[in-house]
């Protein structure tokens, strides 16, 4: 008798069906990386995993045991000079990643760079520079577009089931006392506007269009001060686009999560027609019908494996292989992709205003930063 290998009813993971331009791709960073690579040798077709690079040792060799075929390093210039490496996928820490991403443009390589894309204005000019001037691609690792209940609720967006967006309201809550242990330097290299608030802000850019000026409160909670965040940790955000439409974002890093009640990702779009959610980790999309009724579609059991690769909610194996699908494919067939290296600094742009407000107790306007990085 042979093993079962998929369960009916849930979504399989299809054979990886590589073709003639099917692109290959260097990590750089194997701790998330190494979750694309996974990811990209088991989801992918239009993208290969072909080199993986990390200063730790430790990571090198717990990504070679899972992919020993590939091409590992500790030196970044090294794996930069291999011609079979097309695409550069960063996963370093927020600081580095303007440096990583100009080596890469200027070595000929596409990128995907997990979120935040930069932090800094002057990096924000370095990788804009740099792109414009080699004509390279980059796409921002911005998960959350990528979970299935979010591609569900944009789809519906695009179909025009919900009319003219009115009110875009998104959260991300998270309590980060593991990600402290993990990555020390979060507490005092970077503010968590740049780091978890990425996820919401990037989505009410994604649906308001442009915001024209914000208005923000913030406040550090008690764990962000036994862990001596410089920063706050808690944030709201209200945000004022050029249609007229507003939106609302949330972020709290030390909270104590409770799950049932609010998912750790959550979208609400209310529209002239109908009113939609999307939340993360539950995987459940739910909507209004015509009829007043309210649908809930509920893909955890269908795509439990192909997002969470059947481990801890939370993993990213689905999310990484969409994008990666979706950036290498806009390569072959020379089309955009989303979000790009201009949308990523622009959200940048709105997350510094987000910033200032939040110091200052004023509404900042977004404008003048955008021509700062020259957008």
């Amino acid at each position: 008798m042979g093993f079962i290998r998929h369960i009916p009813g849930t979504r399989p993971i299809e054979p990886v069906r590589h073709h003639d331009k099917t692109l290959g791709v260097g990590v750089l960073g194997l701790h998330e990386g190494r979750t694309l690579l996974l990811s990209l040798s088991t989801r992918c077709s239009d993208a290969r995993p072909v080199a993986g690079c990390d200063l730790s040792h430790e990571k090198i060799e717990a990504s070679k045991n899972e992919l020993p075929d590939l091409f590992y390093t500790t030196d970044y210039d090294t794996m930069l000079k291999r011609r079979d490496v097309d695409i550069v996928a960063i996963y370093t820490p927020d600081a580095q990643h303007g440096e990583h991403i100009v080596k890469a443009f200027e070595a000929g390589k596409h990128v995907i760079c997990t979120k935040p894309l930069v932090n800094s204005f002057d990096d924000a000019r370095l990788i804009l520079d740099a792109g414009r001037r080699t004509g390279c691609k980059l796409l921002v690792g911005q998960s959350t577009r990528f979970f299935e209940p979010f591609r569900r609720q944009r789809a519906a967006y695009e179909r025009g089931d919900l009319g003219t967006l009115e009110l875009v309201d998104a959260h991300y809550i998270h309590r980060m006392d593991w990600y402290y242990d993990k990555s020390p330097w979060v507490a005092k290299g970077t503010d968590w506007v740049f780091l978890g608030l990425s996820h919401p802000i990037d989505l009410l850019r994604w649906y308001l269009g442009p915001i024209e000026r914000v208005s923000a409160m913030a406040s550090t909670s008690a764990l962000g001060r036994e862990r001596g965040v410089v920063g706050p940790d808690i944030y709201i955000v209200n945000a004022f686009s050029a249609s007229g439409a507003l939106g609302r974002a949330m972020g709290h890093y030390g909270c104590h999560e409770l799950p049932r009640a609010r998912n750790c990702i959550e979208l609400m779009l209310y529209g002239t027609d109908s009113t939609s959610q999307a939340q993360y980790h539950d995987m459940r999309y739910t909507h209004l019908a015509k009829d007043g009724s309210e649908i809930v579609e509920d893909s955890l059991y269908a795509g439990r494996h192909y997002y969470f690769n059947s481990e801890v909610h939370g993993m990213h194996y689905g999310e990484f292989a969409n994008y990666a699908e979706h950036f290498a494919r806009s390569i072959i067939d020379n089309t955009d992709a989303s979000p790009s290296l201009e949308e990523g600094v622009e959200t940048f742009c709105i997350m510094e205003a987000v910033r200032r407000s939040s110091r200052e107790g004023v509404a900042v306007e977004v404008r003048p930063l955008l021509k700062q990085v020259g957008l």
